[in-house]
């Protein structure tokens, strides 16, 4: 049986969808993930950096671990889950691409309309005037990287127990609750609030799929469960969605 068959859903440039993606995309292009096997935390050289920052997050200590972190992204390249979310955004009118990473890897894969929860480590943030600026090069010129009025900035990254951005949370459950179509790829499902938007798709009226190697504490709420990896399983997910759309 066809997927959206089975989901119940009838596939057309109309339908509307949205997308919420976790570090185990990217862990597929490369990117350590924050913990458990496999992580960043494993790495001594890490461990050695993260030590050095904190708040206020616009520290040398600080841009030191991110300039770290940043060089280590910046030999990854985007997988072709990354680039089948781009088709899609391309394909549907109404779609939404959520994520919770900072890598910058859907916009390098194509992706314009990115909410990003947790922010960019590709972006710097003034603590004094609020500007927020793009620094796309690694290896940075000056640590700290300074704003445009003089003061220092600190990586436009979400941290533990800070606030996300009103605007982007705002935009991200208004698009949950309009949603026709959910995917979750490649989330444990355990950082909140991006854990509970599964749920208000669903709630809403959404059909939800999963694509995660591992059963998920939303799992057993989903419409449909894909167990693989997201570099191959959602460009089949796809591949077969506008197969629907055509026939």
């Amino acid at each position: 049986m066809r997927i959206a068959e089975e989901l119940g859903l009838r596939v057309s440039p109309r339908l509307r969808v949205v997308a919420l993606t976790g570090a185990g995309i990217s862990l597929e292009s490369g990117v350590p993930i924050f913990r458990g096997e496999g992580s960043m935390w494993e790495i001594p050289e890490a461990r050695r950096l993260a030590s050095r920052a904190g708040p206020p997050w616009n520290t040398r200590g600080t841009w030191e671990y991110y300039e770290w972190r940043r060089g280590l992204v910046s030999r990854c390249k985007p997988n072709p889950a990354h680039y089948a979310l781009a088709e899609m955004e391309e394909y549907f009118e109404d779609f939404c691409l959520i994520t919770q990473n900072v890598d910058g890897l859907h916009s390098r894969a194509g992706s314009r309309r990115v909410l990003e929860l947790h922010g960019s480590m590709w972006r710097g943030r003034c603590l004094e005037c609020g500007r927020v600026i793009e620094l796309p090069e690694t290896p940075l010129k000056a640590l700290p990287p300074l704003c445009a009025c003089g003061r220092p900035l600190r990586p436009d990254v979400v941290q533990f127990g800070e606030p996300i951005d009103p605007a982007v949370l705002s935009s991200a459950l208004a698009a949950c609750r309009s949603a026709e179509l959910f995917l979750v790829v490649g989330t444990s499902a355990v950082v909140y609030p991006a854990a509970q938007m599964p749920l208000i798709a669903i709630e809403s009226g959404a059909r939800a799929v999963e694509i995660n190697p591992n059963p998920t504490p939303l799992t057993p709420f989903m419409s449909l469960s894909i167990r693989g990896r997201a570099a191959e399983s959602l460009p089949r997910l796809w591949e077969e969605l506008l197969s629907s759309a055509s026939a």
